[in-house]
């Protein structure tokens, strides 16, 4: 049986799991065979060397290993609320209560009173005393056995527990595969990229990422599966620009007549250098004969939608047609409104399609679309409709592109079958380095990172909730010179485990009672897409002065009279959300201000993100430091990408190995773009082995 073959077998034939265990290894952990298995990697390592005695605890402390017997265990309380509640006592006597709340009864009648146990978890101290929940448990005679430095720790889940498969059982299975496995595992790496990045061969790294022999070992097996991770990740984004950029024509736009007249009559300000320097950027691109295929980053107000009409005027200019889509109607009228004045000015028809653009108004649209009058458009997913059609459409911008999925983004490039169109994807969600290189890898990247003359940088200031009363009055003082504010709640309703949080209900009810003087509007995810449009509007037009809301604020509405934000229990937000949330505000040419509101009881990532605020308005160095924070998982929308199906490289803390790899992948196809090269048939053997669908190409089969 070859390599990729062997991978390939069911996970059930492996000695010591069977159908029923293989049945809920896929469930559970989605394993079906030998190849997932092997790259299940173990999350961290218990070092068996190291003991704390109960005295030594401290609630800083993250994961700790304490030996000592189990004295007394019992069961409290009943039903749903039912616990598990166990003494350990160490050498010293001193004691450590350990509970469970799940899988109680198995734990009574596995824990042995009486006996001697190697307890790990996370100490907590409650009224003085230490207590662990869900510790993992080793009977003390076992842990003998163990021949590795390191001893693997695996991810499993309560259902699998639940069955016996903790992970000391996955350990077990893990060292029957490496018995079998290890001889079929063939080098997928080139002997040149081994030679110069010193990597550890692949058995090996293998062996030891699993069960390291040495800390130096562990060492090299890490940096060895991490590199080759984001090498095939980045070889095959590589790979799809440079077939895209040789087989993807795009339309030429060389004519510019009606942008130099929009340049010398009609704009009223100047552009900042950075977009002149991506405005030149895709010139380049629409001039080159190719589809451009770019990412425009800039930070809120640092002026992307100018940059983005420019870009659709020089598309007019060439006889073709441009759409402009955004994820929400209020951000959709909010471009064709500031849009529409220039589009006038220049005689040319811009249209609006959303949702609720009425049948008559849209057989207007649709016709004007298909004969070519109508050179612009506006829109939503309404665009998206088979019945829109373009006599030459030849520009597609989306706007907060990761609200789209990929099916709907290429429905709008097949709008046109003669010559794909040219892409231009817009977000304001400022996105690391790492993650860009890995999320748009395929695509050129723009950055906007000055904001526009005579724009003041936002004062943000961390406040307890005892300075409320100070803080009302500075809401009062602001009102009075005729400005508005943002109120933003965490959460709509209370919910048991939220209690301590202010929820949006009772917010509204305390800003009315602390303001009756002003009128105050309400938005939350919960409404009615025209109940939300429609108090929006009434905070638009100035008709209230108050605007209490959940995040759904945090995106695309302008209000430049709007000069304060007060975000309530601030530490219950990420950290690109805080800045999201800030750049509502500082859209006019007044002064404007950030209150972050919070208890006085924060964990320290809490601290770090309130301090990150205080001190800088920088999207991109916050973006940086959320992704350390939080990892790549939930920064917007990469979880339906698909791209981050990450095994074992880390985005928030590999960036150095990420570039590394991405000169290695850079390099390896400049020389051989094909690779038909003998040095690279590994790579090539590897590549072949793989279904062409699969994103992550480090993956085994």
């Amino acid at each position: 049986m070859t390599g990729s073959n062997f991978f390939n077998t069911k996970i059930e034939f492996l000695k010591g799991v069977g159908p029923m265990r293989a049945e809920l290894l896929q469930k559970e952990l989605r394993i079906f065979t030998y190849g997932d298995l092997i790259q299940h990697y173990p999350f961290r390592y218990l070092d068996r060397t190291q003991f704390y005695k109960v005295s030594e605890l401290d609630e800083s402390m993250p994961y700790v290993q304490v030996r000592g017997r189990i004295r007394g265990k019992e069961v409290i309380g009943e039903g749903r609320k039912q616990r598990l509640a166990a003494t350990l006592v160490d050498e010293n006597g001193d004691q450590l209560e350990l509970v469970w709340f799940k899988g109680v009864k198995w734990m009574q009648k596995t824990l042995k009173n009486h006996t001697d146990y190697i307890v790990f978890g996370k100490p907590t101290e409650f009224n003085g005393r230490f207590n662990m929940a869900h510790p993992e448990l080793e009977e003390l005679a076992e842990e003998k056995q163990t021949t590795s430095f390191l001893q693997p720790v695996y991810n499993t889940t309560e259902k699998l527990k639940a069955h016996r498969i903790d992970s000391k059982v996955i350990a077990k299975m893990m060292e029957h595969l490496l018995k079998v496995a290890l001889p079929q595992v063939q080098e997928s790496l080139s002997p040149e990229l081994i030679d110069t990045y010193k990597l550890m061969d692949k058995r090996s790294a293998y062996a030891n990422i699993h069960f390291p022999e040495s800390a130096d070992k562990y060492n090299k097996a890490k940096f060895r599966l991490k590199f080759e991770e984001l090498f095939y990740i980045q070889l095959r984004l590589f790979r799809q620009k440079v077939v895209r950029k040789a087989d993807l024509k795009g339309q030429i736009f060389n004519q510019v007549p009606t942008l130099t007249e929009f340049y010398k009559n009609h704009m009223t300000f100047d552009l900042t250098n950075a977009q002149k320097r991506v405005v030149k950027e895709i010139y380049g691109d629409l001039t080159a004969g190719k589809q451009m295929n770019r990412l425009l980053q800039g930070d809120v107000g640092s002026g992307k939608t100018i940059v983005a009409f420019i870009t659709m005027l020089i598309a007019a200019d060439n006889g073709a047609q441009s759409v402009l889509m955004a994820p929400t109607e209020i951000l959709a009228d909010q471009h064709y409104v500031g849009l529409k004045q220039f589009a006038d000015r220049l005689g040319i028809n811009l249209g609006k399609l959303t949702g609720s653009t009425k049948a008559k108004d849209r057989r207007v649209l649709h016709e004007q679309l298909r004969s070519g009058e109508m050179k612009m458009i506006v829109g939503t997913h309404a665009l998206l409709e088979d019945v829109v059609q373009f006599q030459n459409l030849g520009l597609c911008i989306v706007d907060e592109q990761h609200r789209f999925g990929v099916e709907q983004r290429s429905k709008l490039w097949r709008k046109n079958p003669r010559i794909i169109p040219h892409v231009l994807v817009m977000t304001a969600t400022p996105i690391p380095r790492t993650l860009a290189m890995t999320l748009y890898g395929d695509l050129d990247v723009s950055v906007i990172d000055e904001l526009p003359a005579g724009r003041k940088e936002i004062v943000t200031v961390h406040r307890f909730d005892s300075h409320r009363l100070r803080v009302f009055q500075f809401v009062r003082d602001q009102i009075k010179l005729g400005r508005q504010v943002y109120i933003v709640y965490p959460l709509i309703e209370e919910s048991e485990q939220m209690e301590n949080y202010k929820d949006l209900m009772d917010g509204f009810e305390s800003v009315q009672r602390a303001f009756p003087e002003y009128k105050v509007s309400m938005v939350h995810g919960k409404m009615k897409p025209q109940d939300k449009d429609y108090e929006m509007q009434r905070f638009v037009n100035h008709e209230t002065q108050i605007m209490v809301a959940t995040t759904v604020i945090e995106v695309g509405v302008n209000v430049p009279n709007a000069s304060v934000m007060i975000i309530e229990s601030a530490e219950r937000f990420g950290l690109s959300q805080l800045h999201q949330l800030r750049g509502r505000v500082g859209r006019g040419a007044e002064q404007s201000y950030c209150i972050l509101m919070t208890g006085y009881k924060l964990s320290k990532d809490s601290k770090t993100r309130l301090e990150t605020m205080v001190r800088t308005n920088n999207g991109f160095e916050i973006a940086d430091i959320d992704l350390k924070l939080r990892g790549p998982g939930d920064l917007m929308g990469t979880q339906q990408s698909g791209v981050l199906d990450l095994l074992i490289a880390d985005l928030s803390k590999d960036a150095p190995i990420l570039q590394e790899a991405r000169a290695a992948a850079q390099r390896v196809l400049h020389q051989d773009p094909q690779l038909e090269q003998p040095e690279h048939a590994n790579i090539r053997r590897h590549i072949q082995s793989l279904s062409a669908n699969t994103v992550n190409w480090s993956r085994i089969s």
